[in-house]
């Protein structure tokens, strides 16, 4: 039994257009349970400046994954991290390293830029050992 081409077309449309969201998906979980995502935010969680310039609840948004600025190869990472509360918007930078792959991955910066162009640096490394991390 042949099945029509445009019943062919329309559901291998359908078929493709649900992969790609299925692994749009799995790329935005796979970002979002790293170490150095989870210790921005929890940098950013427990900063009261911050969360007074965004408000509370904070939203976490997807990463946009089409901007330049994200990227993650296995030595670096550097994120755009888009949050929202209440009373402002903007990203939450992020700059995390390691020695080698397999690693522990070690933030090197972390700062919260609003909509407004205001920044708010969360920490930096302190001193030479970027494995003490100077709270700011």
């Amino acid at each position: 039994m042949s099945v029509p081409l445009g019943k062919q077309v329309f559901f291998t449309g359908v078929a493709a257009s649900g992969g790609c969201a299925l692994l749009y998906y799995l790329m935005q979980k796979t970002f979002s349970r790293a170490s150095y995502y989870q210790l921005a935010l929890e940098h950013l969680h427990s900063h009261p400046e911050a969360l007074e310039a965004l408000g509370t609840p904070l939203n976490v948004h997807y990463l946009r994954l089409t901007d330049k600025y994200n990227f993650v190869d296995i030595a670096d990472a550097k994120l755009k991290i888009p949050v929202s509360g209440p009373k402002s918007e903007g990203y939450l930078y992020v700059t995390s390293s390691r020695d080698a792959p397999f690693k522990r991955w070690n933030l090197q910066e972390v700062f919260l830029e609003l909509k407004d162009g205001q920044q708010i640096p969360l920490f930096k490394p302190s001193g030479e050992n970027s494995n003490e991390l100077k709270k700011e």
